[in-house]
């Protein structure tokens, strides 16, 4: 069973910076994809920003540009730094990634750390 164990999440003003973390522990099985989603009171998970280990990257249209996902295979940690924040982004965000047995895929949810954009 993986754990995904997020943090970075917090209160900025609109234009600040933050930076999440997830780090990935606990499966043999090979990494998929991983990456992070967000969902605001009231509407859907949505995809912010995804690397699928043969190296395409996945961004939503409202973060291009603004936000950047990298990954540490080392550490089996994948970042988000999110540039220029605005209101709109206030949401749950969660880490998510996908593990491969070779002939099945597995999802795996972190527990959401809250993101904040208020002045």
């Amino acid at each position: 069973q993986v754990q995904l164990v997020e943090s970075g999440g917090g209160l900025v003003q609109p234009g600040e910076s933050l930076r999440l973390s997830c780090a990935a522990s606990g499966s043999v099985f090979r990494i998929y994809a991983m990456g992070w989603y967000r969902q605001a009171p009231g509407q859907q998970r949505e995809l912010v920003a995804l690397i699928i280990t043969h190296g395409t990257v996945n961004y939503a249209d409202s973060v291009r540009g603004r936000f950047t996902i990298s990954a540490d295979n080392a550490k089996n940690t994948v970042y988000l730094q999110m540039n220029s924040l605005k209101p709109e982004d206030t949401a749950v965000y969660y880490c998510y990634q996908a593990r491969t047995s070779g002939t099945k895929l597995y999802d795996y949810w972190g527990q959401g750390t809250q993101v904040t954009v208020s002045s």
